[in-house]
């Protein structure tokens, strides 16, 4: 284990300090390893009163955490890392560290969550897989919290509709919650999915931890569709989370006679979230088109060197790409030089200039 590992698992055993106050210490040191490393008077840690020295309590703490995580492949993404889900960091309080399992598949071009009752009704299960099922046609990916319920079959639709998928668990990984659904997570993982946490390994999934898991669901993704709730619930607090991340929100609306849909219909009168019945309409309110297999071929075959690949893998994650944006994701590289990578790019007919100086993967 080195230094910057170490250092990044010890700051969730810190007493005192919490993950609004270790962002900005990451903004001004720029990692975990330089928070400590920093022993003058005018620290920022010690300024927030927090021990620069870390005790042996936390190193232990730090140790068999370590130990779990290399038993069992779990890795971290940290909030400095390059590959640090990019939807997820515009979250005024995203997780400054998260752990999972499976593939790093967070910044997929498409990605949609799912969310919804426990207590679904053959109705509600049956408009789940409806949705995901003619979702498959656009290459999304279904993010939901493993629950009872919506979150099982969204999930399940998913691998059935060979779509990736990804799991928000409520507790750390020694206890996947629920028990029952052990079998689907390892699907999950077999299928090239993942499973993500925020909490560590010995977590149980306590009450009070599934409100903050929500704001991760929501947080991956461009929009939130909310298929069968009661008037409260998780599912009426995720939607409200991605509602305040400004992501669209979406609802299918059901009986009024129904308690079930009482949440959807809820969420649509109070303009939350549009009124959506198929996969299609979501796509349509998304702006998305069906992707064409005859481009995807086209550019399995052109030969990119290890700069061009780098450009291009970012534009394909997005729908739309500014130069700017591209800038900011690779400061290694000059304005001058991403003009030329994206220059050779166009040549080779795998991506397009669109107006206000963007680019899209062809």
């Amino acid at each position: 284990m080195n230094d910057e590992t170490m250092c990044r698992l010890a700051l969730q055993f810190l007493p005192s300090i919490g993950g609004t106050t270790v962002k900005k210490l990451l903004c001004h040191y720029g990692s975990a390893a330089a928070i400590f490393a920093d022993k003058s008077k005018n620290s920022l840690l010690l300024k927030r009163g927090v021990p620069l020295v870390l005790s042996e309590a936390i190193l232990q703490q730090v140790k068999e955490e370590y130990q779990w995580m290399q038993e069992q492949n779990i890795k971290i993404c940290f909030y400095t890392d390059s590959d640090y889900p990019r939807r997820l960091k515009n979250c005024y309080d995203a997780p400054y560290l998260f752990y999972y399992q499976g593939e790093n598949i967070f910044n997929e071009r498409r990605m949609v969550a799912v969310v919804g009752t426990r207590a679904v009704t053959p109705y509600g299960k049956e408009v789940t897989r409806r949705l995901i099922e003619e979702l498959q046609l656009y290459r999304v990916c279904i993010v939901s919290g493993l629950a009872y319920g919506v979150d099982t079959v969204a999930h399940e639709q998913a691998l059935n509709s060979g779509m990736k998928t990804i799991a928000v668990m409520g507790s750390g990984f020694k206890m996947i919650y629920p028990a029952e659904n052990k079998k689907l997570a390892m699907r999950i993982l077999e299928d090239g999915g993942a499973l993500v946490t925020e909490f560590p390994y010995h977590t149980k999934p306590d009450r009070q931890n599934f409100p903050q898991r929500n704001r991760i669901i929501a947080g991956l993704c461009e929009a939130t569709v909310v298929m069968e709730t009661a008037a409260k619930g998780g599912s009426i607090i995720t939607a409200q989370i991605a509602n305040s991340y400004n992501r669209d929100v979406f609802a299918v609306p059901g009986s009024i006679f129904a308690p079930a849909s009482e949440g959807c219909n809820q969420l649509i009168r109070k303009n939350i979230a549009a009124v959506v019945t198929s996969g299609a309409e979501i796509a349509e309110m998304m702006g998305w088109d069906i992707p064409q297999q005859t481009s995807i071929q086209r550019s399995l075959f052109v030969e990119l060197n290890e700069e061009e690949r780098k450009v291009f893998e970012m534009i394909e994650q997005t729908s739309n790409m500014s130069i700017d944006d591209i800038l900011v994701a690779l400061p290694q590289y000059s304005p001058s030089k991403i003009a030329a990578l994206l220059l050779q790019l166009e040549l080779k007919g795998i991506i397009q200039c669109t107006p206000g100086k963007c680019y899209k993967a062809l």
